[in-house]
């Protein structure tokens, strides 16, 4: 059993664009839901749905998520199929000029937190089957059957149009129970899924990855991918919970934070902020000395403060042990860094 490429994230809170939240505004709205009952709870401003480039948390897109399930929880599979490969922005494009399909799998796994996922997907093979599992993670459990069927519905949707044609799935596994009209699902599936599976889970077979995709050009692709890692590279700064913790500390006046009182102003326990801050890539700590780090590069270069003074204002008890640090962060002590700084 081979993996295709590892998941570019474990974890569904990474900053997202506005074009997935946009989407499911309009398919509850022909569902004859009022857009003021879907962005209940999303703090989504009327600016934002206005702005193509506008970036978004995962939790305000979650808050529409958890209104449109609320309200129609076996509308997963409809909402799905409105997911195309140009809703993805760049990333769609990527996959429309990849030369075959696993070349397209391939950059969706790479790239993954720059699409609009909330469960993490993963492939692999075996032997002549290509597996797909779809893992809620730490997702609520009121939303994991909506989600779980609008990112397979979504993953088979593209990748039918990458074919021109019906993808060939094998079986499809669902974890949650059957809803009482399964006829979306066959339609996207080809297939009735096992409901009530340990996994939720699509396997198709594998000889679809060696398709050659009529719109491949390796020009566009190159560019693509060069957006796509520009853009990954912006977001994974600060993705999700990280962005946050961020935020609270570049607010701090001397740095006197520690991880739990951080966590009760999020609304978590220091456990969840640990694991998932682990899960987004970093931890308090590495944050914390990000952001203290930056904020002693401007009070020496732009406060007019000596080291002295700086090291108090950054929350050290002594100035040998700022010293110290800012030899860790920036190869050079602080002095030498404002001299540098100053001079024409």
């Amino acid at each position: 059993m081979r993996t295709l490429a590892p998941p570019a994230t474990r974890h569904w809170d990474f900053p997202r664009g506005i074009a997935s939240a946009a989407l499911l505004l309009r398919f509850g709205a022909g569902q004859g839901l009022s857009r003021a009952e879907l962005l209940d709870g999303s703090d989504l401003t009327a600016e934002q749905l206005a702005d193509p480039v506008a970036e978004i948390g995962a939790r305000q897109e979650l808050a529409v998520v958890r209104n449109l399930a609320a309200r129609l929880p076996h509308a997963g599979i409809a909402a799905g199929r409105h997911y195309h490969a140009t809703t993805f922005g760049v990333l769609g494009h990527a996959f429309l000029s990849a030369a075959t399909v696993q070349d397209a799998v391939d950059v969706a796994l790479r790239f993954l937190d720059l699409s609009f996922t909330f469960t993490a997907p993963a492939a692999v093979l075996d032997g002549d089957r290509m597996v797909i599992t779809l893992d809620p993670g730490a997702l609520p459990a009121d939303v994991v059957p909506f989600l779980v069927e609008r990112d397979l519905a979504a993953i088979h949707t593209v990748i039918g149009e990458l074919l021109a044609g019906a993808v060939p799935v094998l079986s499809v596994d669902l974890a949650h129970p059957a809803p009482a009209d399964t006829r979306d699902h066959e339609q996207v599936f080809g297939t009735r899924p096992r409901f009530r599976a340990p996994h939720n889970r699509s396997v198709v077979d594998a000889s679809v990855l060696v398709r050659a995709l009529p719109l491949a050009s390796p020009e566009a692709t190159a560019l693509c991918e060069r957006q796509c890692e520009d853009l990954a590279a912006r977001r994974r700064r600060t993705p999700g919970i990280a962005r946050d913790v961020r935020r609270l500390l570049e607010g701090s006046a001397r740095f006197e934070e520690t991880m739990p009182v951080v966590a009760r102003a999020l609304g978590v326990s220091p456990r969840t902020l640990r694991r998932r801050l682990t899960e987004s890539g970093t931890s308090y700590q590495v944050l914390f000395d990000e952001v203290r780090a930056e904020r002693a590069a401007v009070l020496l270069t732009r406060g007019g403060l000596s080291v002295e003074q700086a090291a108090g204002q950054l929350g050290f008890a002594e100035a040998a042990s700022f010293i110290h640090a800012f030899r860790r962060w920036y190869g050079t002590t602080p002095s030498t860094y404002a001299r540098s700084a100053l001079r024409p």
